[in-house]
């Protein structure tokens, strides 16, 4: 498998299905080999005929977001013009077409445009009678078609932007903020197939009585932060406050709309930390959603919260889970949710039962579950997903009430599998203070001869390399150059209870790297085909810090380094980072409050120490860690003469995301491996691995 397989590999879309569950429709995106242009197909599948096929779908130009109405119609947004003509200079504009079982299409209609906006995202209510649009605008803007409003141009107006010190962000992941602009959410009657009327904003018509909000919240929100009522009757959307407290608050909260203008209703007021996710029941009684405990904390336990839309009353329906879920969902009966959360290497669903709180384990594929999502309950019991693991990419499964799943897709499963085969071995042992810690070996399967060990160390650091496929740091294609990849969720990893989690706070080059160091040695005692005396250790974000932390604190262990998007220096770090809740809370206060706990753990105090080659990968456009953190490093490198390279993407932030980008970043990886780690030893050499750490 190289690294062209892995970018031009088709990958499968999030599954939108009719409201009574006949029929869904996904999206395939394909990766042109020659141009590495992406272009989307869409298919749609009759669930409920056996052995149906998926049947491509033509709608005839561009098109994003798609979602069924109540009204059957399938809606999207669209760039095109009802002419044909090409592009609108407004871009995407609101349409809907009548599809049919055998692919069909009538249509597409125009439903709804804006002059001067372009809609960023959109939900419908139940019954697509009214809409719900957003995108990014001044706050006194009183329609969604602004004219009236914002920062005009003004003669002799400069390109500066101009930042109040109570403004909140100023930029934030990688965009610089608009200064008065907010993402906002207007909702329209949808009336004879069209959009009708000026359209209410759920944050309030006046400014002075509303709230000045982001929703969907940045940098990722979008549609899961708005819900209509099941009647219809308003709207509940999650809002982040944008006030000067932005960027170290991490209270999320939940409003309420009725759509008469007035300002929204604070559903969540009592909690200051994190609420979101706002999903009603179907039968309109409850409100569900997630919420953490404790405020500034990022990574807190995320509990499903269940209110009593008539009483006000809420409880929490998980919180002695010790597990922190990530989705839900209701199933149509209104009587239980489906929700899905780490837990072991795997994300798993779990049915909870929305009377009693009883938390079930689904079994739905055979074997480990490794990462399932995008589920949807279906009518009729049972319910649709996507599953990938480290072998293969996400497919679309269906499983049957109380039954195990069945493929529906075979969108890379077969691509995957005429390609050399690779095994991931799961395994454990006591890390730092006892605790059992899991980690996972890949590398090539049937392979002869001794095999160099890749440390790989995953970012957050509340994360984990559990069992899915990755687009960017992907074990299997990695493992197909000839290595082993071993991961460790050493603590502060997600899927192994709070306390495990909570472990790493204000102690990030300490439990963390015992565990690495012991779990690298576990791996080779484990198996001893893997040569221990040529390994490389890489990571990105958290994963890079620890790679420079490496650097000075096990400084004669690997034969070469890569850190990508690493932290250098905690102390400009926090000074040029956006959310600062993130430092604050895991090193316990600002670096004015608690400078020796930044200090404690700072890579910059040991470069006296580093002698090992490093690759150092940077993007630009990453503001969480911002490039010159990275220029830091291979400035350190360069002084002490080290072997290095720098690899800076201008367009790319804290991810590498283009086609041609990530290609780069792949061979350029694998180039670094091969040179430090087999360009002396074969590695089909039959030498006898170097085991001792």
């Amino acid at each position: 498998m190289t690294a062209a397989d892995l970018v031009t590999m088709p990958r499968l879309g999030s599954p939108i299905t009719t409201d009574n569950g006949r029929f869904a429709v996904y999206s395939v995106t394909s990766t042109d080999a020659k141009t590495l242009k992406r272009t989307p197909a869409y298919y749609v599948l009759d669930l409920q005929t056996d052995g149906a096929s998926p049947v491509k779908i033509d709608l005839g130009g561009t098109a994003s977001s798609l979602s069924f109405g109540g009204d059957n119609f399938l809606y999207f947004l669209s760039d095109r013009t009802p002419g044909g003509e090409g592009p609108h200079p407004v871009a995407n504009r609101l349409w809907r077409a009548a599809l049919e079982a055998d692919g069909n299409v009538t249509g597409p209609m125009l439903v709804g445009e804006w002059k001067s906006a372009s809609p960023d995202g959109y939900t419908l209510s139940p019954d697509a009678s009214k809409v719900a649009v957003w995108t990014q605008m001044p706050r006194d803007c009183a329609t969604f078609a602004c004219e009236e409003g914002g920062n005009a141009d003004e003669p002799n107006q400069g390109a500066g932007r101009l930042y109040e010190w109570d403004a909140g962000f100023v930029r934030h992941w990688d965009h610089w903020k608009t200064p008065g602009e907010f993402n906002r959410v207007f909702v329209f009657d949808i009336k004879g197939g069209e959009v009708s009327g000026p359209g209410t904003p759920v944050d309030g018509k006046d400014p002075e009585t509303g709230i000045t909000a982001n929703t969907p919240t940045m940098p990722f929100g979008g549609g899961e932060d708005v819900a209509f009522a099941p009647d219809g009757s308003g709207v509940y959307f999650t809002a982040r406050i944008a006030d000067k407290n932005e960027p170290t608050s991490t209270d999320l909260d939940i409003y309420w709309s009725d759509l008469s203008g007035a300002a929204p209703i604070e559903l969540t007021a009592a909690n200051t930390a994190h609420d979101s996710s706002p999903t009603p029941s179907p039968d309109g009684k409850y409100l569900a959603y997630l919420a953490m405990e404790r405020p500034g904390y990022e990574s807190d336990q995320m509990a499903i919260m269940l209110r009593n839309v008539k009483s006000g009353k809420v409880r929490a329906l998980t919180r002695d889970f010790d597990r922190s879920f990530g989705s839900i969902a209701w199933s149509a009966d209104s009587k239980s949710l489906i929700a899905t959360a780490y837990d072991t290497l795997d994300v798993p669903a779990f049915k909870v039962d929305a009377k009693t709180g009883q938390i079930t384990k689904l079994d739905l594929i055979a074997g480990y579950e490794a990462h399932i999502g995008n589920v949807i309950p279906l009518p009729q019991g049972g319910m649709l997903f996507t599953r990938d693991s480290i072998g293969a990419p996400a497919e679309l499964y269906m499983a049957s009430a109380g039954q195990q799943a069945r493929p529906l897709t075979d969108v890379a499963t077969s691509r995957v599998g005429k390609l050399a085969s690779t095994v991931t071995t799961r395994f454990s042992f006591p890390g730092a203070g006892g605790d059992e810690v899991w980690g996972q070996i890949t590398k090539p399967e049937n392979y002869k001869g001794f095999i160099p060990a890749i440390l790989y160390i995953h970012g957050g650091p509340q994360g984990s390399f559990n069992d899915s496929w990755s687009s960017r740091w992907n074990p299997r294609v990695l493992a197909s150059q000839g290595y082993a990849v071993i991961s460790v969720d050493f603590h502060g990893s997600a899927g192994y209870g709070q306390a495990f989690k909570d472990a790493i706070n204000q102690d990030w080059g300490g439990k963390p790297l015992e565990d690495l160091q012991k779990g690298l040695a576990a791996a080779l005692a484990l198996d001893n085909q893997i040569d221990g005396g040529r390994a490389c250790a890489m990571g990105a974000s958290y994963g890079g810090y620890m790679v420079n932390w490496i650097a000075g604190k096990w400084p004669d262990r690997f034969s070469c380094l890569i850190q990508h998007d690493g932290l250098f220096d905690m102390r400009s770090f926090y000074y040029a980072t956006e959310e600062l809740w993130f430092p604050r809370w895991d090193f316990g206060g600002s670096y004015t409050d608690v400078p020796e706990n930044y200090e404690k753990w700072n890579p910059v105090n040991h470069v006296d120490k580093w002698q090992t080659p490093m690759l150092v990968v940077t993007g630009e456009k990453d503001f969480r860690v911002p490039y010159t953190q990275g220029i830091q490093s291979f400035t350190a490198l360069q002084e002490r003469g080290i072997p290095s390279q720098l690899l800076v993407f201008p367009d790319e932030n804290h991810w590498v995301l283009g086609a041609k980008n990530s290609l780069q970043w792949h061979n350029t990886v694998f180039d670094w491996l091969d040179y430090w780690l087999n360009s002396e030893v074969d590695a089909v050499s039959d030498k006898a691995p170097l085991n001792e750490q």
